[in-house]
């Protein structure tokens, strides 16, 4: 399993127009920042007068990055005409340096996704249309076949912040998947609709949410769907980043930090390594595999950080990690030289 990097250009290229998409998002400011404490976590909005009634829009956790961003909105605001055709020049230089794009289905999906503010209000996209967009975090080449093979699209959220944030996103999701041709799924049994599949193709989009537990649908309010919820999936989707999915301009998203997207899979593998998901288990080791390779020479002390720490959530944590790294001989080897 080779490793082979984009060049440095494609990468400077990629940084730069991350960078350009998130100065984009805090140029959208119309009103006054405003600061909410909840549960010892600080979250920032908008606010805004709209006629004669006072609105909020959330705008995300407060971070040094995030404040200087929207310090600087109206200045941003200023620059946009520049910034977007910047952020079409890049574009084109990542796809002629080989970085993998959606398809047009997939592209028209987030950005309609992006618009309503599914990925502003706490959505964060997992599975293998995650792992696909570590090409830019990493500067790694990915296999264009086997991403080619993935069509489902997961995306994942905690129900506390959909319940906490009174905000909600701006156009109803099952709207966005019924004209790009999806149906929903009811549940067998409480007929609530956490999935939707593609009425010409084999696609599926699901909405997942973690549990401590019971594996139960459960509502997220602010992103206007009900979720599936899984064990583990906590410890994946804290702390997410910004990624872009090439597709036009590009679509800024949220993604899992690869590190703990690595270590995660390790996980799933073991729930999975019977029965008809096997073949999901195999992908799973092999994208924990490569992401491990890359992170244990480029990112080892963030590595070793998402590997503690799953490990020191339980004796059922560490007990599937072994399990799935009894299978990976040289993955386990490399895991244990961080130490």
């Amino acid at each position: 399993m080779s490793i082979q990097s984009h060049s440095r250009a494609a990468q400077v290229a990629y940084q730069d127009l991350l960078r350009l998409h998130q100065d984009e998002r805090a140029s959208a400011l119309i009103g006054s920042l405003e600061a909410r404490k909840r549960n010892g976590r600080t979250y920032l909005y908008d606010k805004f007068r709209l006629g004669t009634e006072m609105k909020s829009r959330y705008l995300g956790e407060d971070t040094p990055e995030l404040r200087d961003r929207l310090d600087r909105a109206a200045d941003l605001k200023a620059d946009s005409e520049a910034r977007r055709k910047t952020m079409g020049r890049l574009a084109r230089t990542l796809r002629a340096e080989g970085f993998i794009a959606v398809d047009r289905d997939t592209g028209s999906m987030l950005s309609a996704f992006a618009r309503a503010g599914m990925f502003r209000l706490g959505g964060t996209m997992i599975g293998t249309a995650a792992y696909a967009l570590y090409q830019g975090e990493l500067g790694v080449r990915f296999d264009a076949d086997e991403l080619a093979r993935t069509e489902d699209i997961d995306f994942a959220s905690f129900e506390r912040l959909a319940v906490a944030l009174d905000d909600r996103i701006e156009e109803d999701p099952n709207d966005i998947l019924s004209a790009l041709k999806f149906d929903p799924v009811p549940g067998v049994f409480d007929r609530q609709v956490w999935k939707w599949r593609q009425s010409s193709g084999a696609g599926m989009v699901e909405f997942l949410t973690p549990a401590f537990g019971d594996e139960t649908v459960k509502p997220l309010p602010s992103l206007g769907v009900s979720a599936q919820g899984l064990n583990y999936l906590n410890y994946l989707i804290s702390e997410p980043i910004h990624a872009v999915v090439l597709y036009r301009s590009g679509i800024l998203v949220q993604v899992p930090r690869p590190e703990k997207y690595a270590v995660h899979k390790l996980i799933v593998a073991d729930r999975r390594r019977e029965g008809p998901n096997q073949a999901k288990a195999r992908k799973d080791r092999a994208q924990a595999a490569f992401l491990i390779k890359v992170l244990a020479e480029d990112r080892p002390d963030d590595l070793a950080e998402a590997y503690e720490t799953a490990r020191a959530q339980g004796p059922r944590w560490r007990h599937r990690i072994d399990a799935s790294l009894a299978r990976m001989p040289d993955t386990a080897a490399q895991l244990e030289t961080l130490g």
